[in-house]
């Protein structure tokens, strides 16, 4: 049975604004650089950019099952690899270029792999509609992973609420993979262990912020403490109440929150003017996001025209994020 989990005395905690994320892939490639470049991990994305609505990293990943229901541990399934995208090789030369003999090699065809469906996103045109959803390990108030691990390597760091694997202890049972409700610890089977984001904790340690956030072009990244009131973390997530946890309902008590994008275009009516209603569905939103998506809408929407009229406004100025060191006080002041 996993050890008594003890409370953290503070909670590193990350907002992305929806509405701003472009899907330009910037902190997927600073997450894969830096942290998973070994062998075994050639298929591994700590942190990945997932076209919304879409079947996500690993496919159907919001079907496999974990968290918890009414306070009891679920047990999820386990991914099989052609879910996450088996690794391949581009032959470029062969398929941009003439081989050899003068004709185009043939590489492998590849079934699947991240962002497979990638900008495809629903509906008909001209009302046809997607946003670009950034996902990582969620460092959870209540970690399933933690829980379900019969061998106590997974812990939430005391001095920050990260949650970390201790490979030393990890013995590869794979329980974390299939407890985690959004898919986010991944198996090294060269290794024999399970692998997941650490939060770039080295880096929070020396004050500096997370290789994600802060590589993120489009400025649409916050992190910091939660308990930190001038932090923008605080005041999106306790002060305005704009930024929502991802199924809540999986139990886990995330604490990588989302703005939604209700600010996109509206709806084209057949004789070419806009409706009221969002191209985005609030339907979709809120199967996401939970009930508090329109309450959400109404606040950003009031606060923008406030701007937009001349008038002060703290959140919109948050928003902006006119400068990236305001999105990123340094975590361990």
């Amino acid at each position: 049975m996993a050890e008594v989990m003890k409370a953290p005395k503070r909670q590193l905690t990350y907002v992305t604004d929806l509405n701003k994320c472009i899907g330009c892939q910037t902190c997927t490639v600073a997450c894969k650089k830096l942290w998973t470049t070994s062998p075994g991990q050639e298929y591994m994305y700590w942190r990945n950019v997932e076209t919304s609505p879409g079947l996500g990293y690993p496919r159907n990943w919001q079907t496999k099952g974990g968290g918890y229901k009414d306070g009891e541990l679920l047990v999820g399934k386990l991914p099989p690899m052609i879910d996450y995208g088996i690794p391949f090789e581009f032959d470029y030369n062969g398929r941009l270029f003439e081989g050899e003999k003068g004709r185009v090699r043939p590489s492998p065809t590849p079934r699947s792999g991240p962002n497979w469906d990638e900008d495809q996103g629903d509906g008909d045109y001209p009302n046809n509609s997607y946003f670009y959803l950034p996902r990582m390990c969620n460092h959870c108030t209540k970690p399933a992973c933690l829980e379900a691990c019969p061998n106590e390597a997974i812990y939430k760091r005391e001095e920050d609420g990260i949650v970390v694997i201790h490979l030393d202890k990890c013995k590869g049972t794979q329980a974390c993979v299939q407890s985690c409700p959004y898919a986010k610890p991944y198996f090294n089977p060269l290794t024999n262990k399970a692998n997941k984001c650490i939060g770039c904790f080295p880096r929070i340690e020396k004050g500096v912020a997370p290789a994600c956030v802060a590589q993120c072009v489009g400025r649409a990244m916050h992190v910091g403490f939660i308990d930190d009131t001038n932090s923008s973390v605080y005041k999106l997530v306790k002060q305005y109440k704009v930024a929502l946890p991802l199924h809540p309902e999986f139990g886990t008590e995330p604490n990588v929150f989302y703005i939604p994008p209700v600010l996109g275009p509206k709806m084209e009516l057949p004789d070419g003017t806009m409706s009221a209603d969002p191209k985005i569905p609030l339907a979709q939103l809120e199967g996401l996001f939970g009930k508090q998506v329109r309450d959400v809408m109404n606040i950003l929407q009031a606060e923008r025209m406030k701007k937009m009229e001349g008038q002060e406004s703290e959140l919109m100025d948050v928003l902006i994020g006119r400068r990236s060191a305001d999105m990123m006080i340094s975590p361990m002041t």
